[in-house]
């Protein structure tokens, strides 16, 4: 089986392919794309793969843009870091979905639908319209509420109420909870943005994400910065990015 993997994120891409070669070592992943464009383009210069697993936002915009611009009839099991509406809408579809992190079980049942689907001749293609509606603005729901991540062999779910600020070291994403716990996960701040609630997450700098129950003080650094206390402390001195302090200030006020 020939699989194309479309996703932005380049540990969930790296692990989605560890686990799909877990499941059949003669699964062949042909490329990794992180981007709506990248992916275009390969579609365009390529053979249809077997099989698509496909991130809802990549990079440069929603998935789904793909097949607008070339015309594919080739299945596809979406990733997605949301859960309830996107749920509801892959099932009124027909088309299987996977949670991130990624559950090897959950990838396996996923297969099996594939694999049961191809022996049935039937495509696994979306109704594009009716989940682009779906996609078209995120409602205040819509936005991730909780984030599983691993601490030592244990997963532990973690509500998005809980979690502080996230920070950026050495490229690896952070999350911090309220009670000074810090974990890794699985997405770059880019990400994050895109997926947390922006009247509650605000994206100060390359390296810090937080939220607006973190800000403990707010310090005229200088004429043109702003730097932060946080609560939990942070590990390194906090700034909000010159270019960002505008739009941070009415964030406060909103």
């Amino acid at each position: 089986m020939k699989v194309l993997i479309i996703e932005d994120e380049n540990l969930t891409a790296r692990r989605l392919e560890s686990l799909l070669l877990k499941y059949d070592p003669s699964i062949e992943v042909l490329a990794k794309i992180p981007s709506v464009a990248k992916a275009v383009q390969w579609f365009r210069e390529n053979p249809s793969p077997d099989l698509v697993f496909m991130d809802i936002h990549l990079d440069d915009d929603l998935g789904f843009r793909i097949f607008e611009q070339v015309q594919l009839l080739v299945p596809i099991i979406f990733t997605t870091a949301y859960d309830e509406y996107m749920i509801q809408a892959f099932k009124v579809n027909s088309i299987d979905y996977l949670l991130k992190p990624v559950n090897y079980e959950e990838l396996v049942a996923a297969l099996n639908k594939y694999q049961l689907l191809k022996k049935q001749a039937q495509a696994a293609t979306p109704d594009l319209t009716t989940l682009l509606n779906l996609l078209g603005k995120p409602k205040e729901t819509d936005y991730k509420d909780r984030f599983m991540v691993t601490v030592g062999t244990k997963i532990r779910s973690i509500e998005t109420s809980e979690i502080a600020y996230f920070f950026l070291e050495e490229k690896v994403a952070f999350l911090v909870t309220q009670d000074g716990l810090h974990l890794p996960v699985d997405y770059s701040l880019d990400k994050l943005t895109q997926i947390l609630n922006p009247r509650q997450f605000f994206r100060i700098s390359r390296q810090y994400l937080v939220s607006l129950s973190a800000i403990e003080t707010i310090h005229t650094y200088s004429s043109s910065k702003l730097k932060l206390d946080l609560k939990p402390k942070a590990r390194h001195e906090v700034f909000v990015s010159g270019d960002r302090i505008t739009d941070f200030k009415e964030w406060l006020g909103k």
